[in-house]
């Protein structure tokens, strides 16, 4: 019987007509639902949403295909670097259920397996040849490898994994430093601004007491301070920019090797770790030095002088309020050299003065060599030379950036740096280098090292060599001493403000105790070449 029917009513009988058949029935008959066309309909309805949902699982053209799929292929949920096949749920499920199979490794579905199989062997490629670089397999390593250093590729992932993981420990350090640089510098911008309003407002104190022809100069200093200052604090986040911009391209970085460090496959893992950029060398030094405090405190010093003194004094001393000002410098310009060629850039040529060598010291080869004698030398009497200790200072008074060495033999000597108003008398430290606080010494020994100022002493470790580089930074407060051979090793930096011209200097042993500070062993020169320094 069709499913659908018609009806005319009637006002006695009803005519009921099949619209399938045009059938006509009359009386009406008793209607009955169509069983089996609602179990059809019904099973269509859950064929329809089987199918809808099966859809969903079916391998798509960027998707990883089951390898055991016949027809159409279910999506692969994981693949077996073992088995180098790729299994839908269903098929997967006996590396569960297996105990062999329970040992296999799974890892995300790819579809690189293949590139595991020699293609020379036909055989999994489970080790790793370090002498060629490359993926091989067992046969490999017995035939055309044998002899190579080899290892499996797990053993090469750890490996590659350890050298990741330092990586991102130095990404992760070079990121902490930048951070803390960039807080430092942002308390230096306010500092700078505190002191420049404070200059400012002094400033202006001091000059609403003087008369209107002070006015014009009032104004002169405001707008040079606030230009000065708008200056330093461009140019301080200038750097702080930069850094940001380094921390986005470390973090950037860091989480690359993040991702490639959860890879699972070892092969797929070492074929993408050499594709990585190596980490740039950064373009600022590891930490950010900052001037010693001075700012704009001297400027209001000047200017409060001028309070005291008349037209024609203003006059001359306006040169010195403006070249107060212009002295602001926070940031040093450059950071300090690594290489010692780098640090030759700043050689200076160093020559000792006779004045002020003690009688027992002899100059020589253009005064820059210094010999010690066993009796006293007939110099004259100039009240620069050192009565005492066994000391000399140079001709040259450094006051910008400068670099010079020292090489020394036999048993011990002082290498320093002094103000020239040092005393020259007297046998305590007021006269000794690194005894006071007029001058800083590294005293060399054949086992290590001591640092003095103001005759406060500090034991170092370190190589020994027969050459000590000396690098001043004068403006920034910075004084480094070296050992040098075949590199540069830091014995020790010093930041301070340096408020005089310095010189250089060596002292030469007075006395020896054998016990305790054996002979240099022969001569210890190391053929560098000569960055016109001292010879002792």
């Amino acid at each position: 019987m069709q499913n659908f029917l018609a009806a005319t009513s009637y006002p006695k009988m009803v005519k009921i007509k099949i619209v399938g058949c045009r059938e006509t029935f009359s009386p009406r008959p008793v209607l009955e639902k169509n069983t089996m066309l609602a179990a059809l309909e019904e099973q269509l309805k859950k064929t329809g949403l089987q199918a809808a949902a099966a859809d969903h699982r079916y391998a798509g053209p960027e998707d990883v295909a089951c390898d055991f799929c016949t027809g159409r292929k279910l999506k692969a949920i994981k693949s077996c670097l073992v088995c180098l096949a790729s299994y839908c749920e269903k098929h997967l499920q006996p590396h569960y259920d297996v105990a062999p199979l329970k040992k296999h490794k799974l890892v995300e579905p790819s579809k690189n397996l293949q590139e595991n199989i020699c293609s020379k062997h036909d055989e999994v490629m489970k080790m790793f040849c370090r002498t060629d670089q490359k993926f091989i397999c067992y046969l490999c390593s017995v035939d055309e490898h044998k002899g190579h250093i080899t290892v499996s590729a797990a053993a090469e992932r750890t490996e590659r994994q350890r050298e990741l993981e330092e990586r991102r420990g130095n990404i992760q350090q070079r990121i902490q430093d930048r951070e803390k640089d960039v807080k430092l510098l942002q308390q230096e911008v306010e500092a700078i601004n505190h002191s420049a309003d404070k200059t400012v407002e002094d400033s202006e104190k001091i000059f609403t007491e003087l008369i209107r022809l002070l006015q014009k100069r009032s104004s002169d200093v405001k707008q040079q301070i606030r230009s000065q200052q708008e200056t330093e604090v461009s140019r301080v986040k200038d750097v702080q920019e930069k850094l940001e911009q380094e921390i986005t391209e470390l973090k950037r970085k860091d989480a690359e090797l993040e991702q490639l460090s959860h890879t699972e496959d070892h092969n797929q893992f070492l074929l993408n770790y050499p594709s990585l950029p190596a980490l740039s060398e950064s373009t600022h030094s590891s930490s950010i030095n900052i001037r010693p405090l001075r700012h704009f405190e001297d400027v209001a010093a000047a200017v409060s002088e001028l309070r005291e003194k008349l037209q024609d004094v203003l006059r001359d001393s306006w040169t010195n309020i403006s070249v107060m000002v212009t002295e602001v410098d926070v940031l040093l310009s450059e950071p300090e050299p690594k290489s010692r060629d780098e640090f030759l850039k700043y050689s200076c040529e160093i020559t000792m003065d006779p004045n002020t060598a003690h009688t027992k010291l002899v100059l020589s080869e253009g005064n820059r060599k210094v010999t010690k004698m066993g009796h006293h030398q007939s110099y004259s009497s100039h009240p620069d030379r050192f009565t005492v200790w066994f000391q000399v200072l140079s001709k040259e008074s450094l006051t910008e950036r400068c670099y010079w060495e020292v090489e020394w033999r036999r048993t011990w000597i002082h290498v320093s740096v002094a103000y020239k108003n040092i005393s020259r008398s007297g046998d305590g430290n007021e006269s000794k280098f690194g005894g006071n606080d007029k001058s800083w010494a590294v005293n060399c020994y054949s086992d290590g090292y001591q640092f003095g100022h103001n005759n406060i002493w500090t034991s170092i470790s370190g190589p020994v060599s027969s050459r000590v580089g000396v690098y001043l930074d004068h403006r920034a407060g910075i004084l480094s001493f070296y050992s040098v051979s075949e590199s540069m090793t830091l014995i020790h930096r010093v930041h301070t403000r340096f408020t005089e011209p310095l010189h250089a200097g060596v002292l030469r042993p007075v006395q020896v105790d054998p016990a305790s500070r054996p002979l240099m062993a022969g001569n210890r020169h190391q053929h560098l070449p000569d960055p016109n320094g001292i010879k002792v």
